[in-house]
């Protein structure tokens, strides 16, 4: 298939908006990784009318899809680990055109995963596993055991995947596979929940009791990017923190999350007034600040 799309690709090769090319072969019939096509073609650039452009090919009964990228959006689903399809893209594709060596530095990079990098990731995991834990919860004490579940394996994914970043690694399609290896206790957990055959409310019930250990021994870490910037000054308001820079990747969750984080002790709030009699604006801060 790629002396087929050759000519395509050697075409955008000779454009110096072109930062690099990769193809992704499927490896075996049921892998998902190339989203059901036998070749993906995969282009970056530096700049494009749309983030993302989608071309897709057929010869004989073979297909192909090129993947057209904006160097901006690439670097946004890494950081975010929204797409990680395209992790392993870069990864294990094959090069074949770099120009100034952008892919193999990209690689190379990969491959390090930056501890700054992983605090962002592991920030937004644990922002999603906060809400999707307190969500589940809430449903679980009304009763709603199916959407209880639900969410509690979206937890469980997240937790995975914050362990998974915390150990140094990317988390990859098959995440649960990684898992098994890195952190069998989790595992384990979210083995027991999908094929125990105990009723669903004695499952969910189970499983509340031991996350409760497992996301309490991961605060530290899953806060650190947050607790990181609020040391910068001695209080913040919602709204200075939910604008942030960084914090905006998980803004959407960052109510809960803080919440949470007061519950346990690791963040304080402070009430100053307003010129409403009794309204007070609420602050937040890290004890040793003040």
């Amino acid at each position: 298939m790629e002396d087929i799309l050759r000519p395509i690709y050697q075409e955008r090769a000779s454009q110096p908006n072109t930062l690099g090319i990769v193809i992704m072969e499927k490896r075996d019939k049921q892998s998902p990784i190339t989203d059901t096509f036998d070749t993906i073609l995969l282009i970056v650039v530096k700049e494009a009318e749309h983030p993302v452009f989608i071309k897709h090919y057929t010869y004989e009964d073979r297909k192909a899809a090129m993947h057209l990228v904006t160097e901006k959006q690439l670097n946004e689903w890494l950081l975010l680990g929204s797409n990680r399809k395209m992790v392993e893209w870069l990864l294990t594709g094959k090069i074949v055109f770099d120009r100034n060596e952008y892919i193999d530095n990209l690689r190379t990079e990969l491959k390090d995963f930056p501890f700054y990098g992983r605090k962002i990731k592991m920030g937004i995991e644990f922002a999603k596993l906060i809400r999707r834990y307190m969500d589940g919860k809430a449903f679980f004490e009304t009763r709603h055991f199916l959407d209880a579940y639900n969410h509690v394996v979206h937890s469980l994914h997240h937790l995975a995947r914050l362990a998974v970043i915390e150990n140094g690694f990317h988390p990859e399609v098959t995440v649960w596979n990684q898992v098994k290896q890195i952190e069998p206790e989790i595992y384990k957990l979210y083995e027991e929940l999908v094929n125990s055959e105990e009723s669903i409310e004695k499952r969910l019930e189970l499983l509340f009791l031991a996350s409760e250990f497992l996301i309490h021994s991961r605060t530290e870490v899953g806060a650190s990017h947050l607790i990181g910037i609020m040391s910068e000054k001695q209080e913040w308001s919602f709204q200075e923190l939910q604008f942030h820079q960084e914090i905006s990747y998980y803004s959407v969750d960052l109510a809960v999350m803080i919440e949470f984080l007061i519950e346990k002790g690791t963040l304080k709030t402070k009430a100053v007034e307003t010129k409403g009699k009794g309204i007070y604006h609420r602050y937040y801060f890290i004890e040793e600040q003040v």
